[in-house]
């Protein structure tokens, strides 16, 4: 039994992630069940006031650098940019400049809503197997601009970055798990052909030729295992891949319903620009945003795909009809009795082979189109300006969420070193909500000491004022003037 058990561990696939630092708690939700653990209503109403505070201030802070942004990118948008920047009259070198500087905000701003750029090895290990998108994607590189990406990057080196990004840029943030449960009829008999193709190129030693650049990446995996690590080990999440590609054959598997597993990249940002001719100058910066992207149909969210190609199935389907015709062409010929009509019909179900070949080639592309169109339609959040007005929102969500949370952890349980804060956030994250979460707690205090309401002892220790004194501190803001002046106009 244990050998059994043994055996079937090896043939799992765990993909090991980093932890986010992502809080993946709906704001409303966290402000009032905090609320909630305060003892007094006094307090209560005090922690509501503060956390409104926080937000309105840290907004007030982030209201200008936004500002740049959007303004920055009005002139780089592809639908209205180039009109914009024509008004404009700026010289090329100008323009190059406004451009990085866009650029460095965007990531910038990425960075404080806690995407990553994905890594080399992450795009190895996502791109390694397949899911429920069964077809060979792949970039048109000739159709993207190389300069924008890999000036930022010149300027701006970054350790660890796919070959690809002075092309194009993935962020990405979130992982979740999709499971998808089907017959998979087509997909069995994909996997079976690829496996006889396999064991013919082995037996043939022609293996090597093929798939010399899978093995040199499969070195690079530095992130996949074939065996779950314990908690002990490290912080990273191990989340298991359950493909068609890794099925054991067996008559239960082949003809029954069946549940395949995959990790999701639950945020996608694609950064790119389009290459340009000298009859048409491009200035314009794609930034389009995905949801719920699992990491092995990655290719979906790739800028300017090629057409992609035919699936081990569908060269099944073609051989297997042109042999069907040229046997029944051949057979014909050594008939006896062969006249003129009987050629020329031979020749016309030849000619009809070919084209329904051809044609169902086509039908196939088109297909295969469609069933790309329809994945962006359904995993498409935004473009744009919509994608940055997002982004910006999203780093105050974010900001506030870790300021009130780290505050509410010195109030209740007093005095605390960086280490024990942190940790402490955490346990609170993962005791309140049934989280996960690797909490930024140096931003967190980094945000607390300049609003003033958290300060350190002599030995380091962090330490925050009480409530009433902290909503002094900050003082009444704009908005909450606004709000008064708004509700004395509906009395009056």
């Amino acid at each position: 039994m244990e050998k059994q058990k043994k055996s079937r561990e090896v043939k799992r696939e765990v993909i090991r992630l980093e932890r986010e630092s992502v809080i993946p708690i709906l704001k409303p939700k966290l402000i009032m069940t905090l609320a909630n653990l305060i003892e007094h209503s006094s307090d209560r109403a005090e922690f509501l006031k503060l956390c409104k505070r926080v937000e309105y201030t840290i907004r007030a802070w982030y209201l200008l650098q936004f500002e740049d942004l959007m303004q920055l990118y009005s002139l780089f948008d592809p639908v209205h940019g180039a009109k914009k920047l024509e008004q404009q009259n700026l010289p090329p070198e100008e323009i190059d400049v406004l451009e990085q500087n866009f650029l460095m905000y965007l990531f910038q701003v990425m960075e404080k809503s806690n995407f990553k750029i994905a890594t080399e090895e992450e795009i190895d290990v996502a791109l390694s197997g397949q899911y429920l998108l069964n077809l060979p994607i792949t970039v048109d590189e000739s159709k993207l601009d190389k300069k924008l990406l890999g000036r930022y990057f010149s300027e701006h080196p970054q350790e660890n970055i796919p070959d690809f990004s002075d092309k194009y840029v993935i962020f990405r943030r979130g992982i979740g798990i999709d499971r998808t449960s089907d017959y998979f009829f087509m997909e069995k008999v994909d996997m079976i052909i690829s496996r006889l193709w396999l064991m013919l190129l082995k037996l043939t030693r022609l293996e090597r030729f093929f798939f010399r650049k899978s093995h040199a990446r499969e070195k690079k995996d530095p992130k996949k295992n074939d065996e779950i690590r314990t908690e002990a080990e490290a912080d990273d999440l191990s989340v298991e891949r359950i493909r068609i590609e890794n099925m054991e054959l067996s008559v239960r598997n082949l003809a029954g319903k069946i549940t395949i597993q995959e990790p999701t990249f639950d945020r996608i940002i694609v950064v790119y620009r389009r290459a340009c001719t000298a009859a048409k100058p491009e200035r314009g910066i794609y930034v389009k945003h995905f949801k719920n992207i699992p990491m092995a149909d990655m290719e979906i969210v790739l800028p300017e795909k090629k057409n992609p190609g035919l699936t081990p199935m569908d060269w099944v389907k073609f051989i297997a009809s042109a042999v069907v015709g040229l046997v029944a062409v051949v057979g014909s010929l050594d008939m006896p009795k062969a006249d003129l009509w009987v050629i020329i019909a031979i020749l016309s179900t030849l000619i009809g082979y070919c084209a329904k070949t051809y044609f169902t080639f086509q039908a196939n592309m088109a297909a295969y189109q469609n069933l790309i169109t329809q994945s962006m339609y359904d995993k498409q959040l935004d473009s744009g300006k919509g994608t940055l007005l997002h982004l910006c929102d999203d780093v105050i969500q974010q900001e506030v969420k870790e300021v009130i949370i780290s505050f509410f952890i010195l109030m209740e349980q007093g005095k605390a070193t960086r280490q024990d804060l942190d940790s402490r956030c955490e346990e609170l994250i993962k005791e309140e909500f049934g989280e996960d979460c690797n909490f930024d707690v140096d931003d967190a205090v980094q945000k607390l000491e300049k609003l003033g309401i958290v300060a350190r002892d002599t030995i380091g220790r962090y330490y925050c004022v009480g409530l009433k004194h902290a909503n002094d501190i900050i003082g009444t803001t704009t908005e909450e003037l606004v709000l008064k002046a708004k509700q004395g106009s509906l009395t009056s």
